[in-house]
């Protein structure tokens, strides 16, 4: 018995520590393993297949709405990233560099990339002429490179997964709303995919994404109350076209500069999901995003007739349309239990001597350890019951969280004890001036997350300087 408890008591309860509660489930639940390069991971295929998924997903929604895929060489000329002032400048910090071809020295710098803005500008310029060459909506899988200080599996690492998208329109009215459309499409997958329910909205100045005019953003909220900004999607107006020179003739012949997107949703989301679902025994996936939905555990597989029962139930399952597998391994009963929860599996099947008896199968919950006996028969229909029912349950206890974790500062004082003693976000009134958000950030630690789409009249003044307030916004810890 001891054995077969070993693998949960591996983990670190979330209460005690959240931190290293999170390193014990990436660990265990075999999604990631460190790499000989400080702050890179190996995606496990138990991580890799979640990602799969996530790209799967969000590709077909982005093909929906005309996006195109493409790939862009990882290599960037220094003379490329020095175009766009206030682009390169933001990302300075965080980029690596390659100075050398074999054993001879490069006669320009070449950026790994960190994101490739500057690379779909100097596509754009060569492949635009017309209006009738628009929009272009492109969106590259790719890997990048951002050399953190500070790296944690999936939420902050030196090389990460994702997708960028990048695009170019007509007007300043196109591309608006074309930003806008992608942050619908990332708070839809995020709220019905993967369970997390999000704030929209849009970030200030300070925080928005280096060279953009304005940056929307989708913030979820973690199970210890911190945030975590989920997905961006960003406005740049003609900014970029201006510095690159990407122009076209409109319909009356005249030279006009292409206004532009750009958005993006990386590995680090499988970290929210983490976060916001998992529990003491390890990860707990929601039906709709996990790669495996359904484990079939024989009991006594050694007996007459158990592992044929098995496999039969497997291929009910399968031919139902769910991805399912039989752990027919030599384990003893209680470890493949542990096993499929720190796996975070969302419903097991089991089938023993008993079972067989009695012709039905015992079905069992991950989230909520619910358990049914089912009539063979009616095995895959109950399944689909009961995910449907799990993939809903976790989405409405993360939005009860948030919302439940989510308080309301009228004075500077009440701010400051809000965020010190109760985790979540703190909304308020701000007179949009960047000198209050600094103090805050100062005073708190709590950063802006966004200004919602949802405004609220809280008050007519600001929370920290007293001046009239412009907006309603968060505020709040991040990751």
């Amino acid at each position: 018995m001891a054995k077969e408890k070993k693998l949960v008591e591996a983990i670190t309860p979330m209460a005690e520590d959240f931190a290293q509660w999170y390193t014990d489930v990436v660990k265990k639940a075999e999604l990631v393993e460190y790499s000989s390069v400080r702050g890179c991971m190996i995606l496990r295929p138990n991580g890799y297949a979640i990602w799969e998924n996530i790209m799967h997903q969000l590709d077909a929604r982005f093909k929906a709405v005309g996006v195109e895929n493409v790939s862009l060489p990882l290599l960037i000329p220094e003379s490329l990233l020095q175009k766009e002032k206030d682009h390169v400048e933001g990302f300075a910090p965080e980029v690596a560099w390659v100075t050398y071809g074999g054993n001879e020295k490069l006669p320009e710098r070449l950026c790994i990339r960190p994101t490739s803005e500057t690379l779909f500008c100097d596509l754009y310029k060569n492949i635009v002429q017309s209006h009738r060459d628009l929009p272009k909506l492109y969106n590259q899988w790719c890997s990048v490179v951002r050399w953190e200080k500070t790296t944690r599996p999936f939420l902050r690492t030196t090389e990460f997964l994702w997708q960028e998208g990048h695009t170019a329109h007509a007007t300043a009215q196109d591309a608006e709303d074309f930003t806008i459309k992608i942050l619908n499409i990332y708070a839809d997958f995020c709220e019905h995919v993967l369970a997390i329910p999000v704030l929209r909205g849009k970030k200030t100045d300070k925080e928005k994404f280096a060279g953009a005019e304005s940056t929307y953003t989708i913030e979820s909220m973690m199970h210890d109350g911190k945030a975590l900004q989920s997905g961006t999607s960003h406005y740049f107006g003609d900014g970029f076209a201006r510095a690159f020179g990407i122009q076209y003739s409109d319909k009356d012949n005249q030279l006009q500069y292409v206004h532009q997107t750009s958005w993006g949703m990386s590995t680090r989301i499988i970290g929210a999901i983490i976060m916001v679902h998992g529990d003491d025994s390890g990860l707990v996936l929601p039906p709709q995003i996990a790669p495996t939905q359904i484990m079939v555990i024989p009991v006594a597989q050694h007996k007459r007739g158990v592992l044929e029962k098995a496999a039969e139930l497997r291929e009910q399952l399968k031919n139902a349309g769910f991805s399912v597998k039989l752990d027919d391994t030599d384990k003893s009963p209680g470890w493949k239990y542990s096993e499929q929860e720190m796996r975070g599996i969302p419903l097991r099947v089991e089938i023993g001597p008993r079972d067989l008896e009695s012709g039905q199968a015992l079905l069992v919950r991950r989230d909520t350890r619910e358990k049914r006996q089912v009539p063979f028969g009616q095995v895959a229909a109950v399944a689909g019951e009961m995910l449907e029912q799990m993939q809903q349950d976790l989405y409405d206890r993360a939005k009860e969280h948030l919302e439940s974790s989510i308080y309301t500062a009228h004075t500077y004082e009440e701010l400051k004890q809000l965020v010190a003693e109760k985790p979540g976000f703190v909304k308020s009134m701000w007179c949009g001036d960047e000198a209050c958000e600094k103090k805050i950030k100062e005073d708190t630690g709590a950063t802006s997350r966004c200004m919602p789409f949802a405004q609220e009249h809280l008050g007519d003044t600001c929370v920290c300087c007293g001046k009239p307030a412009k907006k309603m916004i968060y505020w709040g810890k991040a990751y």
